[in-house]
């Protein structure tokens, strides 16, 4: 019985692996730091979602945390307790909205810091290399659906 041998791997999937790879390990990072402000991952990307200025209804925030509204019921409800978020009616009193007390305003100041900080293995590259990356990663998010 002849041996299959596995077909190479495409350039471009060999690029989504290396990309998750750094991903995980950045994400890995940010949750530990994440985790020193007493907050998960879901808490703070939900205070990085909403605008300072503008309350966003739950069901928006959970198009895009991808989840339920269950799920951000809970999110919210951590958050509020701590201080960080007030709920509010919308112009419809049915829709509920999150908005950041200026206590939340200060944590996502510092959430959003901590989700902005590229990569170790990324800041490793030369400058011009990491030019280079951010040119090619700006092409390939012109692919993007729109929002």
């Amino acid at each position: 019985m002849a041996t299959k041998i596995a077909a190479p791997l495409s350039v471009a999937r060999e690029a989504q692996q290396l990309f998750f790879q750094i991903g995980m390990v950045q994400r890995t990072r940010v949750a530990a730091a994440f985790a020193e402000l007493g907050l998960t991952f879901p808490q703070a990307h939900l205070l990085r979602l909403i605008d300072p200025e503008r309350p966003m209804a739950m069901s928006a925030l959970a198009e895009l945390l991808v989840c339920d509204a269950s799920n951000v019921t809970g999110v919210a409800d951590r958050l509020e307790a701590r201080g960080l978020v007030e709920r509010r009616s919308g112009v419809d009193r049915r829709v509920k909205t999150l908005a950041l007390t200026p206590a939340g305003v200060e944590l996502r100041a510092r959430v959003y810091e901590l989700m902005s900080r590229p990569p170790d293995a990324i800041l490793a590259l030369s400058a011009a290399d990491q030019r280079t990356l951010r040119d090619i990663l700006r092409r390939a998010a012109e692919h993007l659906p729109r929002s």
